[in-house]
């Protein structure tokens, strides 16, 4: 299988996939313009089967109703985006495997807390996670806001108990690039990682383009700051004295608002 990161260009720099798997059949997860991704299906010789939305905002699914019009593919996503995302004909459910091609599968995982509707998929080989599709739960450096329909409680819930527990090696692949201010947020509240610092450099540079750089979830256990609630000089930061997790994480959330 092979991941095709499309980054959208857009005020809110999305990211759409494609999954090229090795049947010459694809599969779309959030699509933002379906014109450009047809485009892509053609020139790869692709057969579009299924759109996956994450979730139901809007960024993440108006390239639906132009790819089902052209492909009459299915739609899958979370049971709670029933009457919410475009041209939906298949829910998912926690822990359900989608085999695909050539021994690859997409493991899905319940994810609230940007939205009640989310999932993330882990993608495997021959049952070993390779990769995982964060949507707007976990970004490079950052996590998703909870400011439209979502709860920041729970997405603390989701991030220690669901991402926090994932194999070092697992590429991390987000709805958004946010990886730059992401890191100055990092940066900000934990000045001498220099982990952060040096990645920094990395997206900073004139010809950095998002999508050519990839993280992985040892990478962000490295720098990003909602991974690292127990990191002394964050919580010095934040002049929280003996705190739980729960509260560095609110803490940083609460200020990554208004950063």
């Amino acid at each position: 299988m092979k991941i095709h990161q499309i980054y959208t260009h857009n005020e809110l720099r999305n990211f759409t996939y494609i999954l090229e798997l090795a049947d010459q059949t694809a599969i779309v997860i959030d699509p933002w313009d379906a014109e450009k991704i047809n485009q892509q299906l053609s020139e790869n010789n692709l057969s579009l089967k299924v759109v996956i939305n994450t979730h139901e905002h809007w960024d993440h699914t108006q390239g639906n109703a132009g790819l089902v019009e052209k492909h009459g593919c299915e739609v899958w996503a979370h049971t709670n985006g029933k009457d919410k995302i475009p041209g939906l004909t298949r829910t998912l459910v926690k822990d359900e495997t989608i085999e695909l091609a050539q021994n690859n599968q997409l493991l899905v995982l319940d994810t609230p807390g940007h939205t009640f509707a989310h999932l993330c998929f882990i993608v495997k080989e021959d049952g070993v996670a390779k990769a995982i599709f964060t949507g707007d739960t976990l970004f490079n450096a950052g996590v998703g806001h909870c400011r439209s329909g979502g709860d920041e409680e729970v997405l603390y819930q989701t991030i220690s108990q669901q991402f926090q527990t994932l194999a070092d090696n697992i590429m991390v692949y987000p709805g958004h690039d946010y990886l730059e201010n992401n890191l100055r947020f990092t940066l900000n509240f934990e000045p001498n990682n220099q982990i952060a610092k040096e990645w920094l450099e990395r997206v900073a540079a004139a010809n950095y383009a998002p999508g050519t750089i990839q993280t992985t979830i040892g990478n962000e256990k490295s720098f990003n700051s909602f991974m690292r609630l127990d990191n002394n000089e964050i919580i010095s930061s934040l002049a929280l004295e003996n705190p739980k997790p729960k509260e560095v994480f609110l803490a940083l959330r609460s200020l990554r608002d208004k950063w």
